[in-house]
């Protein structure tokens, strides 16, 4: 199979998963695998590559309804964990997104340690705790790289997360905020609905700046891609109020 090839189908495996995860989302539905959704399963290469993609919003509906993820689902992103770990020169970013599906994995694991035998192997293969990788590198940015990289790790920005990134990001709300209508006004939508669910979990958000009226806008320029509309639900969700 060459690259490219390859690459289509891990977009289009990436574009399913998203699919699934956003009508959990809408349907508050935590029954049902969203990989078995998606066709994927634990020996599924491209699948495993593509949660790799997705990292811990494949649990995202689990998290945000409070209630235990699918089993299979678990699987599936313990084995993204483990076949895809970052690169040494990989960027940091990159670092945090693995070290989020970590974060998530060892708190199942802690929640069924308590439980069973198994949940206590599981906490043993990703660690009791998990050293945070360095977060210089987002402190220093500007407002415009601030906005762009945290876009990437909007699968940290859920309630009551309290991992260096989240603080770096409460401390520069304004200008998230920046970063968001400059992600608009150039039409780019998934960076503008990863800066917006950010917003949505941020105090001090400026009145000013209309973030329900621009969320609403960016789903109605972004047409159907559901990696827009993912970050884009889980804003109004937070924003909501009524989750857990």
């Amino acid at each position: 199979m060459d690259q490219s090839s390859a690459s289509s189908r891990i977009a289009g495996a990436v574009h399913d998963l998203a699919s699934e995860v956003v009508f959990a989302l809408q349907s508050g539905d935590h029954l049902s695998t969203v990989c078995g959704a998606a066709g994927i399963g634990e020996d599924d290469r491209t699948g495993i590559a593509a949660v790799r993609v997705i990292g811990a919003d494949l649990l995202l509906p689990s998290i945000l309804y409070g209630r235990d993820p699918h089993p299979g689902d678990v699987a599936v992103l313990q084995r993204a964990v483990i076949d895809f770990p970052p690169r040494t020169d990989a960027p940091a970013a990159s670092a945090w997104s693995h070290w989020a599906m970590e974060s998530l994995l060892r708190k199942l694991a802690r929640a069924e340690a308590a439980e069973t035998a198994e949940g206590l192997r599981h906490m043993e293969k990703f660690g009791r705790t998990g050293e945070e990788p360095d977060i210089a590198w987002l402190e220093q940015a500007g407002w415009q790289a601030l906005t762009h990289q945290l876009s990437v790790l909007a699968p940290l920005a859920v309630p009551a997360a309290s991992s260096a990134v989240n603080r770096a990001a409460g401390r520069r709300t304004v200008d998230v905020a920046r970063g968001f209508v400059r992600a608009v006004r150039r039409r780019d939508w998934l960076q503008a609905a990863g800066a917006g669910r950010w917003l949505a979990t941020l105090d001090g958000v400026p009145d000013t700046l209309g973030l329900d009226a621009g969320l609403d806008f960016v789903q109605l320029m972004a047409g159907q891609d559901p990696r827009v509309a993912l970050h884009l639900r889980a804003a109004r969700l937070i924003r909501s109020g009524s989750l857990r």
